[in-house]
């Protein structure tokens, strides 16, 4: 495995030109350090304005940057190698989601990104799944929006081999407290609040999803259909309808810290974005008729050989899921997660439940992953906030 550093800007000051190069050039030499034609690897989160002459000669060695520039903010991206985009979700090109009037699709940033570097060749493209944050005044850190996934991991999989970059970035494999973690809940972490909505909530289905699409795109193949090896169906949906009201024990219906412009109160902004649907996405080996009940809602799909998706409007209650071929049962499977008409934790909770059939193994958070669940909860049954630690609840 080879590793690079990337900067967050959020902590570092553009002004450190300097520290950073010297930081890279303290790891440079190592053998995970990765290389990019024979260029040391660097990226970053955010940046625009430092000093990268800087960078490069604090460095002491050839540099392969790619950092997260921004087009818009009319960065000479001729001092970059190649460039990352972040913003991997549908927004309305202000950090938040998409409204009626200004609508940005990934694909946009897309282009907008290609424009700058002059050629797709040296483009880092984001693929992420989700996107949902709920920090209240428990922490200094508030925040509270949403961009709308529903089926955004299959269609940008589906972009991402169209558009055939040399590099993407999956966004993220362990951001727990913004809800686009595609790794493990069980991997050793610190709680900073985000097991508020995180915990029970696993994202383990993501990565079985994205297996044949990473198989194609490093082959450089236009579909993953051919990749698939086995009969598997992967779900997600969240908890709860987006009208269910929590206002009276959200844990964000008060006033806090928002010197990010980040923090709303009650449901995050943006909810109105997105759909009350179950999503399921079939990976066969050859056709077959998909099943979905969701609540009192029964819907039947005739699925081709190869990946495809389909959404279902959302029921409240059990959820199960179906694959049957030539009218024999071929998987099946209820989820561990009903979808509910209580606040979980007594919040508002937007995150994704994510399953598959067959089943994965559990994983649940640790108890480190769970030290700040119950900080600022407003209930006392703790309703939804299964596997609790410390004795609060089962």
């Amino acid at each position: 495995m080879k590793v690079f550093i990337s900067f967050d800007f959020n902590w570092w000051h553009t002004s450190q030109g300097s520290e950073v190069g010297q930081k890279i050039a303290q790891y440079a030499g190592l053998d995970a350090q990765l290389k990019v034609d024979g260029k040391v690897f660097v990226s970053s989160f955010a940046g625009d304005g430092v000093d990268v002459s800087a960078i490069r000669t604090s460095a002491g060695v050839d540099l392969f940057w790619a950092p997260n520039f921004h087009p818009a903010d009319g960065t000479d991206f001729k001092t970059v190698d190649g460039a990352l985009n972040w913003m991997a979700w549908p927004n309305n090109g202000n950090n938040k989601a998409p409204t009626a009037g200004a609508n940005v699709t990934v694909e946009q940033g897309d282009s907008d990104y290609i424009a700058a570097l002059g050629s797709v060749e040296n483009y880092i493209a984001p693929v992420s799944p989700w996107f949902s944050t709920h920090y209240g005044p428990e922490v200094s850190y508030s925040k509270n929006w949403v961009f709308p996934g529903d089926l955004l991991w299959y269609d940008r999989w589906n972009e991402i081999l169209t558009l055939g970059p040399r590099f993407i970035e999956i966004i993220t494999w362990n951001d727990y407290g913004e809800s686009h973690y595609i790794g493990p809940l069980d991997s050793p972490h610190f709680d900073d609040g985000n097991s508020k909505w995180t915990n029970d909530m696993p994202h383990d289905g993501w990565l079985v999803m994205a297996k044949p699409f990473i198989s194609a795109f490093k082959d450089g193949a236009s579909s993953a259909n051919s990749y698939v090896t086995t009969d598997q169906l992967v779900y997600w949906y969240r908890p709860t309808p987006k009208l269910l009201d929590c206002d009276a024990t959200d844990t964000t219906m008060v006033t806090a810290n928002n010197d990010s412009g980040n923090y709303f109160e009650g449901r995050p902004n943006g909810y109105e974005s997105m759909d009350d649907s179950v999503f399921v996405v079939s990976l066969l080996t050859a056709p077959g008729i998909i099943t979905v009940e969701s609540g009192n809602t029964v819907q039947e799909f005739s699925a081709p050989q190869g990946i495809s998706a389909y959404q279902v409007p959302m029921g409240v209650g059990q959820q199960q899921f179906f694959l049957s071929r030539n009218d024999k049962a071929v998987l099946s499977a209820v989820s561990l997660k009903d979808i509910a008409n209580t606040c979980p934790c007594g919040i508002y909770n937007f995150n994704a439940y994510v399953g598959t059939v067959p089943e994965a193994s559990p994983d649940a958070l640790q108890p480190d992953g769970l030290n700040s669940l119950t900080v600022g909860l407003h209930v006392t049954t703790y309703f939804g906030c299964n596997n609790v630690h410390n004795n609060v609840a089962e």
